[in-house]
């Protein structure tokens, strides 16, 4: 058999561990506790999964109807002044890690906040802060207003140039390109756009742990997460997880229907040049658009980096909780990344190494399972697999001195669905470039891997490794429930420090946080857009 899809099946079979492990723990402790399983069905409950579908709805509506706006402004005026550095803007939320976000939110609208005045003077009191539904809905609209943009802009850029030209000649105004070619476009990356930003918003967690400011603004993760490491009451976090699950699965699926993409990737091409009729009042009202969109995402950045720049920066960079944080998240995220470069690249290699075995035949349960596998890990979140396993460690020992191992193999996990678009186009190319010569020559394994493939692959790995360790440096997913005084990450000392109301701490570790994850992310954005 060919070793590919040997190494191939390894990587399903320890991405099925991973996630079955979780629902083994799941099942036994539902076995366990019996009736009080039943007992945690009660009012409190649905009012838990209720508020969570609702909060999404609100964000998905709040983010996806203004980007449908602001997409179509920044398409009919390709030429807008600062319009590349705009949409550069756009791309750092998806690179931020969310306790910064929620930080930049809380330091712009917070009681303290740098709007507080304002906002007493506007509703005649004194401003309480933005926590609860209205906190968490800014925040996730910060979030996903410019990744929808940014893909609906996608879409539109997409219409044939000839239309265009078409509709320059017949003079088409405003209110006709939308309606015969906009719209059109528009409408069918719709369903998929919004599928995505709800699915996002349902599995929010640290938003809704920092904004949502107590029990009236709580959604399954964080009920979660409350039920174990605050009540410790595993047969109620047990519920909540099944049903964490089952919600998340029933989108997954419609989204899959749908064709959307798992990854909300939003590179966008080069904006093409375009003969667009304005009037005066269109242009107006697409400046103002585009500028308040502009502040409304760069307000909570410059909050960060304001707040963060006011804390005792020197003080901080030599304390040593601060070190040894900075030092364990890193250390995680770099073997995190690895760990997610090798099973994504096996999933690819075997993938390709059935397509060409099968020939013209149908595929296989297995081709397909390494083609779209590692994207199902998203109907369970890393804060369900973490409960899983926390359920079931409890019984084999000290479960936070599991913390390494857990934290390590679910952020790989989870970022493998971006790792494989990023590895998948070049290994595929390099595969048909090479793959006869292979063959004749006999060259397999690592040889063929050291000599084939890898300078085919150098380029895109970097990219999948430095977007990998910025998703595993930021999150605070698994490390809110395995954290301890022992095992501390940057996350989840910033988590502590604004526990204890160290707020000027809180924001320059923020700063700090932010900078590492922008840095990465930025690394895998050259190294992506490098021809190889």
């Amino acid at each position: 058999m060919d070793r590919r899809i040997t190494a191939g099946r390894v990587a399903l079979a320890a991405v099925g561990l991973l996630v079955s492990g979780a629902f083994i723990g799941l099942a036994l402790e539902a076995a366990r506790q019996g009736s009080g399983v039943l007992d945690a069905f009660d009012a409190w409950l649905l009012r838990i999964a209720r508020f969570t579908l609702w909060q999404a709805l609100l964000s998905t509506l709040l983010s996806v109807l203004p980007s449908i706006l602001l997409a179509r402004a920044l398409a009919r005026h390709p030429a807008f002044p600062g319009r590349a550095f705009i949409l550069r803007l756009f791309a750092v939320p998806l690179a931020l890690p969310a306790i910064v976000a929620a930080l930049g939110v809380l330091a712009l609208y917070g009681r303290a906040g740098f709007f507080a005045p304002f906002l007493s003077v506007a509703f005649n009191e004194h401003w309480p802060g933005i926590y609860g539904l209205s906190g968490i809905l800014v925040a996730h609209v910060f979030f996903n207003l410019p990744l929808a943009t940014r893909l609906f802009l996608n879409a539109l850029e997409s219409v044939p140039a000839d239309q265009w030209r078409l509709a320059a000649q017949l003079g088409m105004g405003a209110r006709a390109s939308f309606r015969f070619l906009e719209w059109p476009a528009m409408r069918a990356a719709l369903p998929g756009i919004a599928g995505l930003v709800f699915m996002l918003c349902v599995t929010s967690f640290t938003i809704v742990l920092l904004l949502g400011g107590g029990p009236r603004a709580t959604t399954l993760e964080v009920a979660i997460y409350q039920a174990l490491r605050f009540d410790f009451d595993p047969a109620r976090a047990l519920v909540l997880t099944l049903i964490q699950v089952a919600l998340a699965g029933s989108i997954v699926l419609a989204m899959s229907r749908l064709g959307a993409s798992f990854s909300g990737d939003a590179n966008l091409p080069v904006a093409p040049r375009r003969i667009v009729w304005h009037t005066p009042a269109e242009t107006g009202f697409n400046a103002a658009l585009i500028l308040v969109a502009l502040f409304f995402v760069a307000g909570p950045m410059a909050a960060t980096v304001v707040a963060g720049l006011k804390a005792d920066l020197g003080r901080l960079a030599t304390e040593s909780a601060v070190f040894a944080a900075t030092a364990t998240s890193l250390v995680f995220a770099s073997l995190s990344a690895l760990l997610c470069l090798i099973l994504s690249l096996a999933l690819v290699a075997a993938r390709r190494a059935l397509e060409m075995k099968r020939g013209a035949l149908p595929a296989t349960l297995l081709e397909r399972a390494t083609d779209s596998g590692a994207a199902m890990v998203l109907i369970v979140p890393p804060l369900v697999i973490g409960a899983g396993w926390f359920i079931l460690l409890r019984h084999v020992g000290n479960v936070f001195a599991f913390a390494p191992v857990m934290v390590v193999t679910v952020n790989a996990v989870m970022a493998m669905p971006f790792a494989i678009r990023a590895i998948r186009p070049a290994y595929d190319a390099a595969s048909a470039r090479h793959e006869r010569l292979c063959l004749s020559l006999g060259i397999t394994g690592w040889s063929r891997l050291r000599l084939v493939d890898w300078p085919a692959l150098k380029r895109p790995a970097a990219t999948a490794l430095a977007f990998a360790a910025a998703l595993s440096l930021g999150d605070l997913g698994v490390i809110a429930l395995f954290g301890s005084d022992q095992v501390q990450t940057l996350p989840y000392l910033l988590l502590q420090r604004m526990g204890s109301y160290r707020t000027a701490d809180a924001a320059g570790l923020a700063l700090f946080l932010g900078l590492l994850c922008l840095a990465l992310m930025f690394i895998a954005d050259r190294l992506g857009r490098e021809k190889t």
